[in-house]
């Protein structure tokens, strides 16, 4: 409304422009929660939305809410007065001249022409980058997805159960020999607990006194994730808990780690952006204490990573990223864009997620689909082992691939193993993705060795938007001049 009574501005130019600079402040205002912004219902457009890798995702959130803008301004005024939707002081039956709803009374015609012709452009752009694609042949990726609620992840007496079928799922993908085999997000149930050198027995009593001191750098889980590496003949990366105490005190990271068959543990990746009041409770040391608890997160919650790291096989290059981290335009941005900078091109993005705590919903699509603009975005290719589901590979182009090499589900049925193939990860019965299942995805992945705009020069797109956010706040702050009838001599 300040936009355009009082800055003047077109209406099918405020709306947008106010509507990315919002979803822009919401995707990191107290750490962002970029989910489900307006662009993403377009994801079946391809396109449409290759313009992200110009201007982010929040191009394609301007032009919808562009289209709306004018579709509103050509609408009869009387029209919203029959639905109710104006002020009682607003309208054709009030004594004194009333502003124009929109500001543009005489302008749908060029707000139109306008808007078709960005509608043009962006498609124009969009079969350009389409046509240039030229996919090489990169890994085949193995995701093991396993289908086991929160309540039971979070149960020590199914450990060894999660464990077991994770096992077999993943026996069930070697004899495809795939090149990486990719576990969900903290789907091997026993921590990995490490202690920095020089740490006595007191020291460790002193700084974690809930842990006894000697299962800090216990050998069996280092063994253990070694060992299924070197029988999978494959990389594996993994989500583990971890566990690490330095002089500064105890710190528990949600973490990826990755292990060769010949290498052993060759590095692991701790989670950066923590889910707010989920993973961590903002200023609570500064509020609680350093050791407090928290009844949001339990224990301490969790501690954040220093930054991306890149795992290494053979002549790939694979960026980890956990969780929701997939949906944050930024720090995926920054992770691709890393890599290329230290000489480490990033192939392949690999997203470990459990989307269990959802029990089925279209949370798990929607976080899918979210997450295959971040493909377009960067042009790298994206590969997602889910637990619960929706595991899937996605290209550069923001296509999500639902015709795999091998789509394996698993069910167990009175202690037996009920294996089916199928051809698509689309089940028939239903017309959905399949979901809440036990399974085993196997593909090629496409690499693209082509570079983004959006990889050097960011969300300046939806940064000027913000600015023309913040200064309407200003301008709706700014005292108005009142005007004073002054009396006919």
């Amino acid at each position: 409304r300040v936009a355009v009574h009082r800055m003047k501005l077109p209406f099918a130019f405020a709306v947008p422009t106010v509507w990315v600079g919002l979803e822009f402040l919401r995707g990191f205002l107290m750490t962002g929660f970029p989910w489900y912004f307006l662009a993403h219902s377009q994801y079946r457009w391809t396109s449409l939305i290759q313009i992200a890798d110009l201007t982010g995702t929040y191009g394609v959130s301007f032009l919808l809410a562009g289209t709306a803008a004018v579709i509103t301004a050509l609408l009869p005024e009387e029209l919203f007065h029959r639905l109710k939707m104006l002020t009682k002081n607003v309208g054709p039956t009030t004594s004194q001249p009333q502003p124009a709803l929109l500001a543009t009374p005489s302008r749908p015609n060029w707000m139109v022409l306008v808007q078709l012709g960005l509608f043009a452009l962006v498609l124009g752009y969009g079969y350009f980058r389409l046509s240039e694609t030229e996919f090489q042949p990169g890994p085949r990726v193995a995701l093991v997805q396993g289908n086991f609620t929160s309540s039971l992840k979070h149960d020590p007496r199914e450990f060894q159960q999660i464990f077991e079928m994770h096992y077999f799922l993943t026996g069930q993908s070697v004899q495809y020999q795939p090149d990486l085999i990719v576990w969900p997000e903290t789907m091997y149930r026993y921590p990995l607990m490490t202690a920095e050198a020089g740490l006595t027995e007191d020291d460790l009593v002193r700084l974690a006194p809930m842990v006894p001191p000697d299962r800090w750098n216990h050998p069996e889980v280092t063994e253990s994730l070694e060992k299924l590496s070197e029988q999978s003949g494959a990389a594996m990366v993994i989500g583990v808990d971890s566990r690490r105490v330095d002089h500064s005190g105890m710190h528990v990271y949600n973490s990826a780690v990755c292990m060769t068959p010949t290498g052993g543990i060759k590095g692991s990746y701790d989670k950066n952006h923590r889910v707010v009041f989920g993973e961590y409770v903002p200023f609570q040391e500064q509020l609680m204490g350093k050791n407090s608890e928290s009844l949001a997160t339990g224990a301490m919650g969790l501690s954040a990573g220093d930054g991306p790291y890149i795992f290494n096989y053979k002549e790939w290059n694979f960026a980890p990223i956990i969780c929701y981290e997939d949906t944050v335009p930024t720090l995926v941005r920054d992770f691709v864009k890393e890599g290329a900078d230290n000489d480490q091109p990033v192939d392949c993005l690999v997203n470990l997620t459990n989307d269990g705590w959802f029990h089925g919903s279209s949370e798990l699509e929607q976080h899918l689909i979210t997450a295959s603009f971040r493909c377009v975005e960067t042009r790298t290719p994206m590969v997602r082992a889910v637990n619960t589901g929706i595991s899937a590979i996605i290209d550069s182009q923001g296509v999500i691939r639902s015709n795999p090499e091998v789509f394996q589900t698993v069910e167990l049925e009175n202690g037996k193993v009920q294996s089916e193939l199928h051809d698509s990860i689309v089940n028939p019965k239903t017309g959905h993705l399949f979901k809440q299942v036990n399974a085993i995805l196997i593909d090629q992945v496409p690499l693209d060795n082509r570079t983004s705009p959006y990889l050097y020069y960011g969300d300046w797109f939806a940064g000027l938007c913000l600015v023309l956010v913040l200064v309407s706040l200003i301008v709706a702050c700014w005292p108005q001049r009142k005007l004073v009838a002054v009396p006919a001599k």
